[in-house]
């Protein structure tokens, strides 16, 4: 034993015992709390984001009474869908996370198309909240300065959104510990910023719309079935698209299991952190979007504004007001983006150690910081990419639409709800030999597991649909700029991914890679205290 080192430091903290079990090392610096846990998912579902930023993807595709209800009734399923995840991260608190649940109930296979799913899923993610934040920016810019506001620009919003992700980058590599204390700052943003914005838009508007007009007024902003809001096209089509506003806001909350390798009692800690961001946030959104609707001033200026989130601000409160409610947004938005990043670059590192990504070995190299630097840069410069469509400007109906934002929102939530699918799909395939952690379903995983797997098939076809006529092939009115080019995306990256592991991975991918080697008859604990005592015992984080 190294000269001055006491016994206990050789011994392993719980986290640190449960990780040599699963094979790695604790090289992720584990200093985040339960709380900052919980905060970093509640940070990314951010309902002062998805419920401002996809409000006009519920008002086109049914109207208030789609967002009345469609809120509550898709957030208990993904509550639902949260709870079956929950149970998967107690029993594995890697930063692997969704990937490697499947890779180790389903083998290398299964892990390697619900590795880049998810991974496929956060990029976008990544890119659909920066976005927002660009715009929320631009718009709050527009309250204070009516030059500003005149000369409203696609090329302006984009700018901001690459400074944005600029500005997210930096703070990511600068600090592990800076992160968990920006999640920290943002649950209370949250929460304080959405109480502030309910405030005011039930104290400051002189009127207000009543339960009924809330609750039952339909609306069909699509240009499909000549706007009616009747009938099966209505009901089996376009209502259905509404579903995306609370599937895109209530996501991201598997950040809690990609950071389960840097949180104290991850077995227990995740766990809570996934089902209790979607509660909260579930509640939250729910009481915000009713406040929305309960302000609106004139549905039909709505409706002709393309059902977007500002126009009912602008009916409803003077520049001032609006220009505080937009900025409380956008600064939400900002620190959803921060936590979007984080989750990304984590499930990244984890996916190139085992060998999966193209470049990997640069993805997965961690800085003095113990932060994966390229990864960062590579996630960001993605995020550009392929939000370049939304440079070219669209109208529907006479009213601006934002096409490619809604593909953007809806690659992530195709990418994000069918890797979750996979490894719960699997559990409950595994059933009676599935050993779970500390935090189980017991026996509701039978009909849970099966619910949660039917709501993201159904939701993930939806995301699919063309959003207007004009995009939709061999109608006399296409245009590739109505076109919604999520099946573009997906399919073509499945189609991809399907060639590549046929034509070589499957040849040399076994799925996770342990990072401790053991010698015959020694566990991984006593791999790991060996080389504790080699490096002169480094002290774990206690729990």
């Amino acid at each position: 034993m190294p000269e001055g080192v006491e016994p206990e430091l050789l011994e392993l903290s719980a986290d640190e015992q449960r990780l040599a079990e699963l094979g790695y090392k604790q090289e992720l610096h584990r200093s985040w709390s339960g709380f900052s846990n919980f905060a970093i998912s509640f940070s990314i579902i951010s309902i002062l984001a998805g419920c401002f930023t996809t409000f006009q993807v519920g008002w086109n595709n049914g109207g208030p009474m789609a967002i009345a209800w469609g809120w509550p009734i898709v957030s208990a399923f993904i509550l639902v869908i949260g709870l079956c995840m929950s149970e998967l991260v107690s029993a594995f608190p890697t930063s692997g996370g969704i990937y490697w649940w499947a890779s180790k109930l389903g083998g290398a296979k299964a892990g390697y198309y619900t590795g880049w799913l998810n991974l496929i899923g956060l990029l976008a993610i990544d890119a659909s909240v920066a976005y927002g934040c660009a715009t929320f920016t631009d718009l709050t810019l527009g309250t204070f300065s009516a030059s500003w506001a005149s000369h409203y620009s696609l090329t302006r919003v984009f700018v901001i959104f690459v400074i944005v992700l600029f500005l997210v980058a930096l703070v990511n590599i600068f600090s592990s510990h800076l992160l968990a204390v920006l999640n920290n700052i943002s649950v209370w943003w949250h929460v304080a910023g959405a109480v502030a914005v309910v405030a005011i838009l039930w104290l400051v508007p002189n009127h207000h719309a009543s339960v009924s007009s809330v609750f039952t007024h339909t609306v069909n902003n699509t240009g499909f079935f000549n706007g009616s809001t009747h009938g099966f096209g209505f009901l089996l089509y376009v209502l259905p698209i509404s579903v995306i506003l609370t599937q895109y806001t209530i996501t991201g909350y598997d950040a809690s299991a990609h950071l389960s390798e840097e949180t104290k009692s991850a077995a227990n800690s995740a766990a809570r952190g996934i089902w209790q961001s979607i509660f909260y946030s579930a509640i939250g959104g729910w009481i915000l979007l009713l406040s929305f609707l309960f302000a609106v001033q004139d549905q039909a200026g709505v409706t002709k504004g393309g059902g977007l989130i500002q126009v009912i601000f602008g009916q409803a409160l003077t520049s001032k007001w609006a220009g505080t409610v937009l900025l409380i947004s956008a600064a939400g938005q900002f620190f959803c983006t921060v936590a979007c990043m984080t989750s990304t670059t984590r499930m990244l590192y984890a996916f190139s150690r085992d060998g999966a990504v193209p470049g990997g070995q640069y993805w997965s190299r961690l800085s003095s910081k113990r932060v994966p630097v390229y990864g960062v840069i590579v996630s960001a410069v993605i995020a550009v990419i392929i939000t370049l469509p939304a440079l070219v400007k669209v109208d529907i109906n006479g009213a601006p639409s934002p096409v490619a934002f809604v593909a953007v929102v809806s690659i992530g939530v195709i990418g994000l709800y069918v890797a979750f699918a996979i490894p719960i799909f699997l559990r409950w395939k595994a059933g009676a030999n599935f050993t779970p952690g500390r935090w189980t379903l017991g026996a509701k995983y039978k009909w849970m597991c099966l619910v949660a797997v039917i709501e993201i098939a159904v939701t993930s076809i939806v995301a699919l649909f063309p959003t207007s006529p004009g995009g939709v092939p061999f109608n006399k009115a296409f245009a590739w700029k109505f076109v919604n080019y999520t099946p573009i995306v997906v399919l073509g990256a499945l189609a991809l991914l399907w060639l590549w592991w046929h034509l070589s991975v499957k040849n040399w991918f076994t799925g996770p890679k342990t990072t401790v080697d053991l010698p015959v008859g020694m566990t991984a604990a006593d791999e790991i205290r060996a080389e504790h005592r080699h490096r002169g015992a480094s002290t774990p984080d206690p729990v």
